[in-house]
């Protein structure tokens, strides 16, 4: 019950957030434009049919999800000093709190996300027909792994960043962000161009799976363009994990792992946090 109650009351707050709003309204207008620059790259006109537009929408999922989700859980669960100390006082039980505010916030980027993926499926369904409709499915629930993922990971942040802390949790969750996207992949490639090939694929295929993003793109790509996605890469995978069910396997206990111990230590940590 204390859970539900915290759960709605986070949701109100986070709808009428102008960010949430404006994530909503973005989000909304570049999945409709990457329904339409396909074709447009090519040459040609027109919109996507969803097959397409699935694989185009998975780099920008990846791209925006995880940074709103760590800035906005972070923004949203870092009380002020004064709020703290109110909300914390109540007879209900740290994690409570923490796992009804974490639900709220999660319910309203998935109603924020489902604004953007409804307008773009409706575009393409009006112009392209509805085949390929379960790859856009697939990306959608991709994208609500990946808001439940960098939620739990802006809990860990937030736990104890009250007061001025906040900041500094923010710059953190930044660095966060561009780590996961940007540098455990160049490290990768720089780590691989010194090995051999073999080697090499290993550390490539490594860095994927245990990197929350690069697990989330590997699997939405697999699921949506098959185990042609990477070519070559594609097969290395395939062969380093015994076939699609490992590879299947362990991008699911990498994501679910990404999912529940960031969660749980946040939870370790709000408990015992001086406030």
């Amino acid at each position: 019950m204390n859970l539900r109650l915290f759960a709605a009351e986070e949701l109100k707050i986070a709808l009428r957030s102008r960010w949430t709003q404006i994530f909503a309204i973005v989000f909304a207008v570049l999945a409709c434009g990457v329904a339409g620059a396909g074709y447009v790259i090519s040459g040609g006109h027109g919109v996507q049919d969803f097959s397409r537009t699935s694989a185009s929408l998975v780099h920008l999922v990846v791209l925006i999800v995880p940074l709103i989700s760590l800035m906005l859980g972070v923004l949203s669960l870092s009380l002020e000093r004064g709020a703290a100390e109110m909300v914390f006082a109540l007879p209900v039980s740290r994690r409570t709190i923490l796992g009804g505010r974490l639900l709220g916030l999660f319910a309203a980027l998935t109603l924020a996300q489902s604004f953007g993926f409804g307008l773009a499926g409706l575009l393409v369904y009006t112009q392209s027909g509805g085949e390929g409709v379960i790859d856009f499915l697939i990306v959608f629930g991709v994208s609500l792994v990946a808001t439940a993922i960098f939620l739990a990971l802006a809990a860990l942040l937030s736990a104890d960043a009250f007061g001025r802390r906040r900041t500094r949790a923010l710059a953190i969750a930044l660095v966060l962000w561009l780590v996961c996207e940007v540098i455990v992949d160049l490290a990768a490639l720089g780590l691989a161009s010194m090995l051999s090939s073999g080697a090499a694929s290993r550390v490539l295929i490594l860095a994927s799976l245990v990197n929350p993003i690069g697990a989330l793109r590997t699997g939405a790509l697999l699921l949506v363009e098959g185990t042609g996605a990477f070519g070559a890469a594609s097969l290395a995978l395939l062969r380093f994990t015994h076939g699609p069910m490992g590879a299947a396997l362990l991008i699911v206990l990498s994501l679910a792992a990404w999912m529940a111990v960031p969660a749980l230590w946040a939870s370790r940590r709000l408990e015992r946090a001086d406030i």
